[in-house]
Order: C-alpha cells, then sequence, then structure tokens
C-alpha cells in the first residue's frame, strides 16, 4: 500500500479517538514492559521523575519546558546527551550550512524558557514574504501577513538554536545532565504480572553501567530512535530516493533580505532562505545521484548551476503557459500580482556545501506507558515546507501542557490515560502536515502535462484567495 493511503488510513482512525475512548492496553505489552526491577535490592539506583533521552534541538528544549514550570520545581529530570557539552557555545563567525525556518509558534516556546533572548543576542533573520513557484509554468503563490508587518518565521541557525538553549540550562536546578551517556538497556513496566496501569517506574541501564528508574522516559533521539526500536513501537516510513543540498550563498547585492524563495523543479525544489542582508541559505532537493554531483562541483560552477535553476525558462510547459497567462489576465484584473525576482548568487561560503539524505517516517504510536516520543522520534517529514523542528517544539509545548495539567490534578504523568491526551493531540496535527507534505512533494515531482495544468491553475487560483492562504500561515506558524 502506497505511504500517504496507509497514513491517511491511520489518522482516520488515530483522530476519531475520544479522551474517555482510550485504547485498550494488549496483553504484549505486559510481557514487554517491567516496573520496579529487582536490581533495585541489589544495587544503588537512581530515580528521577523524568528522563530525556536525547539532547538536541527537541529533547533540550523539552527538559527546559519542563524545568520552567513550578509544577516540576521539586521533581528530577535528566537529560542524556551522546554529545560533548555543548553549554560553553560560542558563536562562529562563519554562519552554518544547517537552518531552521522557526515558526512564531516555536518562537513562543523558546521566549517562555528564555532561550529566544540568547538567539537574539547571536543572530536570526526574520522572513516577513515567501515566494513559491514551479519551473513548467508561470504560476506562482506569495505569502505574507499584514503587507509584510509581521514575521512568518525566524531563519536560525540550528548551533545557534541548541547553543541558546544549553546556556539556560545551568539556571534549571531540577534539571541534571549527562554528556556523552546513552541508554544501554530499557525495561517498561510490569513485574510479576503487575497491571501496566499502576506499575510505577520504567527502568534503565546507561552505558556506563549505572541503573536509573523514571516515572517517565521521554525519546527525543531522533529518526532512528533507539527508545523508539527497544519499545517495539512500529513506524510507517518511506525513503524518496532524494537529498538536500545545503550551502551558504552570497548574494549580488546587500538588501533587506527578508524574503524567502522556493521554486519546484522537476526533481525537487530549491530554498533561498534569508540569513543577513548579503547572505541566504541553500536548501535544494534533488535526486542523490546529482546532489553527489553538485557537491562535486567547484564553486563557480556551483553558483552558475543555482542561479541556472532559479531563473531558467527552458521546462515552461506551453500549453499550461497559455491557460496560466489567460487565468493571470483575469485574476489579476481582481487582484494585482506580487511577482518578484530571486536575488543573484555571486559566491559561496567555502566549505560549505554538503548533503544530506530525505525521507519521510511516522510511528505508529507515540506513547506506552511511561514513555513517549517527541520530535524525530515520533515523525520525520521532507523538509519542502520547513515544518520538521516546528512539529517537534510543537511536540514540545503539548506534552509539557499535558504533564502540567497532570500534576496539577495530582495524576501520574507517567500513565497511558495522561499520555494518550498528548499522543491523540499531536497525531491529529501533525499527520495531516505529513499528508499534505508528502502530496506536494508527489505532485511537483512530475512533468507530465494534465498534471502541470491542474497543480498550476491550481495555485494561481489559491493565490488569488487571501482568506485560504491566510488558514494556510495560520496553520503553518503554530
Amino acid at each position: 500500500m502506497a505511504f500517504r493511503a496507509k497514513i491517511r488510513t491511520f489518522v482516520q482512525f488515530r483522530c476519531s479517538l475520544h479522551a474517555n475512548n482510550l485504547r485498550k492496553v494488549n496483553l504484549q505489552y505486559c510481557r514487554e514492559l517491567s516496573a520496579g526491577s529487582s536490581a533495585d535490592k541489589t544495587e544503588n539506583v537512581e530515580a528521577y521523575d523524568v528522563v530525556i533521552s536525547g539532547g538536541g534541538m527537541v529533547g533540550t528544549a523539552m527538559a527546559c519546558a519542563l524545568g520552567n514550570e513550578h509544577q516540576f520545581e521539586n521533581k528530577k529530570i535528566l537529560l542524556l546527551e551522546a554529545g560533548t557539552d555543548k553549554r560553553s557555545f560560542t558563536l562562529p563567525e562563519n554562519y552554518s550550512n544547517r537552518v531552521c525556518a522557526v515558526s512564531p509558534g516555536s518562537r513562543n516556546l523558546l521566549e517562555g524558557f528564555k532561550a529566544w533572548e540568547e538567539i537574539e543576542k547571536m543572530r536570526f533573520q526574520p522572513v516577513k514574504r515567501m515566494q513559491v513557484w514551479e519551473t513548467c509554468s508561470d504560476s506562482l503563490i506569495t505569502f505574507d501577513k499584514d503587507n509584510m508587518t509581521e514575521n512568518l518565521a525566524y531563519i536560525v541557525e540550528n548551533d545557534v538554536i541548541l547553543g541558546s538553549i544549553n546556556k539556560i540550562i545551568p539556571e534549571y536546578k531540577n534539571i541534571q545532565i549527562l554528556y556523552n551517556t546513552k541508554l544501554s538497556d530499557i525495561k517498561l513496566s510490569d513485574q510479576s504480572g503487575e497491571d501496566i496501569a499502576t506499575a510505577s517506574w520504567v527502568n534503565m541501564r546507561l552505558d556506563n553501567g549505572n541503573a536509573i528508574k523514571s516515572k517517565l522516559l521521554i525519546g527525543a533521539d531522533g529518526h532512528k530512535s533507539s527508545v523508539r526500536q527497544t519499545a517495539n513501537i512500529h513506524q510507517v516510513k518511506q525513503e524518496y530516493g532524494q537529498s538536500a543540498v545545503v550551502a551558504t550563498l552570497q548574494l549580488a547585492e546587500t538588501l533587506e533580505n527578508n524574503v524567502a524563495w522556493q521554486r519546484f523543479l522537476p526533481n525537487g525544489p530549491i530554498a533561498i532562505l534569508p540569513l543577513k542582508e548579503n547572505l541566504s541559505s541553500l536548501v535544494w532537493t534533488t535526486t542523490t545521484e546529482d546532489a553527489k554531483h553538485l557537491i562535486s562541483l567547484p564553486e563557480e560552477s556551483f553558483v552558475d548551476a543555482i542561479n541556472s535553476v532559479l531563473f531558467d525558462e527552458s521546462n515552461k510547459d506551453q500549453l499550461t503557459t497559455t491557460a496560466g497567462h489567460l487565468l493571470d489576465q483575469f485574476l489579476t484584473s481582481l487582484i494585482p500580482g506580487q511577482r518578484q525576482l530571486p536575488p543573484t548568487i555571486v559566491g559561496l561560503d567555502s566549505g560549505s556545501q554538503a548533503m544530506f539524505p530525505l525521507g519521510i517516517m511516522h510511528a505508529t504510536h507515540y506513547v506506552k506507558p511511561r514513555l513517549a516520543l517527541i520530535g524525530d522520534a515520533a515523525h520525520r517529514i521532507h523538509p519542502l515546507a520547513g515544518q520538521g523542528v516546528n512539529l517537534g517544539f510543537g511536540d514540545v509545548a503539548c506534552l509539557r501542557d499535558v504533564l502540567v495539567e497532570t500534576l496539577e490534578n495530582g495524576g501520574d504523568i507517567g500513565s497511558l490515560t495522561t499520555l494518550t491526551g498528548y499522543e491523540t493531540a499531536r497525531q491529529c496535527h501533525v499527520v495531516p502536515t505529513m499528508v499534505t507534505i508528502d502530496g506536494l512533494q508527489k505532485l511537483y515531482n512530475t512533468t507530465f502535462s494534465p498534471v502541470v495544468l491542474l497543480r498550476s491553475l491550481g495555485l494561481q487560483m489559491v493565490n488569488s484567495v487571501p482568506a485560504l492562504k491566510n488558514l494556510m500561515i495560520g496553520h503553518a506558524i503554530k
């Protein structure tokens, strides 16, 4: 069954769940899970309220989001990071080639525990407008809020986000971090047939041999999550056979540079994201073979290739172009067009070219008793809409709210009843987003004339309906 068909069937099932109609726990879980390990009797086992596996952007944000809440003031939170200590992050002179388009909703999350203040001390670039167009026709769509008076997103380097959050962590005495450390074993729940609903702990062992236990384990360890695999949570996934080529680009002239550009090409979209007045970040999706060729090119040839696909008109479908012009004349008489030309690229920062593979993945469950998945451990999407880290930060905000409310009501933060509320809320947001993005990726990955005609005319029609565009913006910036 095709990925979209599988995921569409899945969301129809999951989003129909009501909080008062929670799924029954499978008897198989009772064999998988164990609580209150007998190891407690023979060795010292450190107890925590929450253990977070994975110290990337989403995992560190989860730790700070909980640590910042007064309900967790006297709780013990442990963050496990397999890498080195990043709390002494120093901003480098050169921009990184890995960036995120942080939504206003994600900014609100980061502001809540003062990480955004640290980002402002370093660097970021607001996006006030976005223009999307394709190579097979003249159709386009533009997005902005209140005539570019409000920001659609903020382009921030991954390292800056992570460095800013790590600078905040020491302020929270209820958060402990273990660097160069990861989980080597996880035993979820049940011992001697104890009912999963009343099991008190998830028992773990670190790769240094130490044993720990927690009321809740949060897996934030990426799309190859060992937490998800150990918990036997299945996934629906598909590799696209594509890779993203990234680089830091130098522009021909200094300008305000607050517009994000994206053009759909036959092999995938190319995006130019603003970094500062004369620099932008490249995210170019193409076949893996083509990506390898691109990053092997000399700088001058690489720049020529970028400018060529941004301005090339040779791939236009004549029938679609003619029909589009007729529709455009009619629509322009109602709403004036706002087409702009993208910036010309003249160079790139030395050594900034790189590539990484693309795919889509969705965990069939985000939770089990005393376990929750967030970020890429739960879902992985195509970067064409820039929603990856925002979906992860959305998980953080949702799970934080669910856990805080549970503590306020005297409940158990690791119970399936508590965690299913998080799972249902997030899947009803994440899955439609994934289906839409996957559909767009496939819709624009063809040059078949009837499809090109329909998608081009459709894009022009959507661009002429401000109310519809505002709905799309509202969903994306949450």
